[in-house]
């Protein structure tokens, strides 16, 4: 596996594979890498000729307050897990590589960014819009893989490349849990045994709304009312200690719906401790995953 930490080293890597006619996938990261990260890779190199992580934690993306300070550094182990799931290679640049001297462009994310993570984070998206084009324009790769745990994310990327008709195909991945249902994320970390407990409610909360859906119920306000009674059930000591949002909403344009009608997604942002955690169900009416996935 080749470590490439500039970008002329990393545009040239992949520019020599592609002339030589092959796929390429892309896994960009922020590192902190866990078994849904390692999945993304798995499906890259399933369905390309060589797939490529990139291992960068974008100070763009974090508000004032954030945990950009104790965001989790684990480059060693990430090598490592990089190397057992077969990567081409990894871009692991410096911030200077990626926000040179005098940098001032930056994206702005299409209309699907405006609602949730929008509303609690306003500059997030704007900061993931810009390092995600980059990485995109510094490796030409073929396929991007990312995956459906930050669905809002997906959602803004997917857009972003169909309307800046960036040459690439975005692939989502499914969602990967740990054995008692807790969506992976690098923030799991943080959690005591106590507090990962009570993060529990999200999975809990989205499964009880994906029974009722299947049951047959289409009332949002419905749905809705057993997320947050999932959540905040049997006091503060045992639910989240305050919730973001816990909404249905369509999938697609992720804007407010009365009824499913047609394929809807239940999103849930939510606090345990000092720990802010996410996590999603789609709730679709005939197949595994909204076209536009």
């Amino acid at each position: 596996m080749q470590i490439l930490k500039t970008v002329e080293q990393a545009r040239g890597f992949v520019r020599k594979l592609r002339q030589n006619g092959a796929t390429v996938g892309l896994v960009p990261t922020m590192g902190a890498l866990h078994e849904g990260h390692l999945s993304l890779v798995r499906m890259g190199t399933s369905q390309c000729d060589h797939t490529i992580a990139t291992i960068f934690v974008n100070p763009t993306q974090f508000a004032a307050g954030e945990d950009l300070g104790k965001y989790p550094r684990t480059l060693q182990a990430d090598l490592d897990g990089l190397r057992s799931v077969n990567a081409a290679a990894v871009y692991v640049p410096d911030a200077d590589q990626i926000y040179p001297p005098g940098f001032s462009t930056a994206v702005q994310p299409p209309q699907v960014s405006r609602t949730l993570e929008g509303e609690f984070r306003p500059t997030h998206f704007q900061g993931v819009a810009t390092v995600v084009l980059k990485l995109f324009n510094i490796l030409p790769a073929t396929h991007a893989f990312f995956g459906q745990k930050d669905y809002q994310q997906l959602r803004v990327i997917q857009d972003m490349v169909r309307d800046l008709d960036v040459e690439i195909e975005v692939v989502a991945c499914p969602i990967i849990r740990d054995p008692d249902g807790m969506a992976m994320s690098s923030r799991n970390r943080y959690l005591s045994e106590a507090e990962r407990s009570r993060g529990l409610r999200l999975s809990q909360a989205l499964a009880a709304a994906q029974d009722l859906f299947q049951g047959g119920e289409r009332s949002v306000k419905t749905l809705e009312n057993v997320l947050h009674e999932s959540l905040l059930a049997d006091g503060p000591e045992n639910g989240v200690d305050s919730i973001d949002y816990a909404t249905v909403v369509d999938a697609t344009t992720l804007a407010p719906i009365e009824r499913i009608d047609n394929d809807a997604v239940a999103l849930i942002a939510a606090r345990v401790g000092q720990t802010r955690l996410i996590d999603n169900r789609l709730l679709c009416h005939t197949h595994s995953q909204p076209a536009s996935l």
